[in-house]
Order: structure tokens, then sequence, then C-alpha cells
């Protein structure tokens, strides 16, 4: 997903970032929809089901 495609979620969702990483932005999201800020942390494995970052956080953290 690109930075955009991400900006534009955010963004719908009344959050706004200029100058923000992807995780920042994502995390903020995950918040914003009541689930745990987890995107590429420790804590990513736990995740929940419903979750629509989930597959672009495990492919994330393969790349780091």
């Amino acid at each position: 997903m690109t930075m955009q495609e991400i900006k534009k979620i955010a963004k719908a969702k009344g959050l706004i970032f200029h100058n923000a990483g992807k995780t920042t932005i994502i995390r903020s999201i995950q918040r914003a929809e009541g689930l745990n800020d987890c995107f590429a942390t420790s804590r990513a494995k736990e995740c929940e089901e419903n979750c629509f970052w989930k597959k672009e956080c495990f492919a994330y953290i393969q790349e780091g």
C-alpha cells in the first residue's frame, strides 16, 4: 500500500499527517479504529483476526 493510500485512509478518519512515517500513521489509524496499535511491533503476532493491516504488517516485518 502506498503512503498516499494510507494517508487517504487516515484523512477519512479525521487524522492528518505531514511528516509522519508509515508505521506512525498506521498505528494512529489502528487506535482510531479501536484496535491495538501493534503494526510492525513485537505484539503483531497477537493481532486481531479482523485487522485490516495484518497482511501489510507481516510483509513490513519481513522486510525489516
